[in-house]
């Protein structure tokens, strides 16, 4: 793939990530419980202005706070969790399933450090604190194969520059895909910022999973299928 093949002029016009919340098979009624009840618990209001610190949105002991875009059926983001009760992690989703079955497992496991945005984060972005983020995950996102689409993707030159603010200082961006040409993509866009540097020595840095990296399970159906994803880190310099 060229670089005319990885650039499309129209995303640097991008504002938004997300299209309408979207819905799949009907939830159950446990479920839709869990939505009227528990996420209002859970939400973060991106309405009204942010605590000058997002470790206040948790109990007290919380040292850093994650956010992940897209955590679909939660796998990776309720593990990270769990195995890490002294950060916060705040998960952004727009498909209302996914985020009924996040709270079917927060509710199960009693999960006290999760947080969650029903909408788009790159407005999650504009909302939060300069500096106020350890680290970003964006895993297996939505690929937008078609080149007229390729102004949705969320990795774009503008949505980095709002990583870029909320991260801080030595702060990550983790990106997993299975999709060539988004992982192409990824790749242009961030080494070309001035503000990250890409963390891989050797070829395995980002054909592997990172140690301790929980598959989710479009990771393994992407495996059963024959796609091998690409697990990319960066750091601010």
């Amino acid at each position: 793939m060229t670089t005319d093949d990885i650039i499309d002029d129209e995303s640097r016009r991008y504002t938004g990530s997300f299209f309408g919340r979207r819905k799949g098979h009907k939830l159950r009624d446990h479920q839709s419980d869990l939505m009227a009840t528990l996420l209002p618990r859970l939400s973060v209001d991106i309405a009204h202005p942010a605590p000058a610190d997002l470790c206040t949105l948790f109990k007290p002991n919380i040292r850093d706070v994650r956010l992940e875009i897209g955590f679909g059926g939660g796998e990776h983001l309720v593990a990270e969790a769990l195995a890490h009760p002294d950060i916060g992690f705040i998960g952004c989703e727009p498909y209302i399933n996914g985020m009924a079955k996040i709270l079917v497992q927060i509710e199960a496991q009693n999960i006290k450090n999760i947080r969650l945005v029903a909408g788009d984060a790159a407005e999650l972005l504009d909302w939060a604190p300069a500096q106020s983020l350890k680290r970003i995950d964006l895993i297996h996102p939505d690929p937008w194969p078609k080149k007229k689409h390729w102004k949705r993707r969320f990795v774009q030159d503008a949505t980095l520059a709002k990583m870029v603010r909320v991260l801080v200082p030595k702060g990550e961006f983790r990106f997993v895909c299975d999709i060539e040409s988004y992982v192409a993509w990824t790749l242009w866009h961030v080494t070309r910022s001035p503000a990250f540097v890409w963390l891989a020595e050797r070829a395995d840095d980002w054909r592997l999973p990172w140690p301790n990296y929980t598959m989710t399970r479009y990771g393994r159906k992407a495996t059963r299928e024959g796609r091998k994803a690409s697990y990319l880190m960066f750091r601010l310099k």
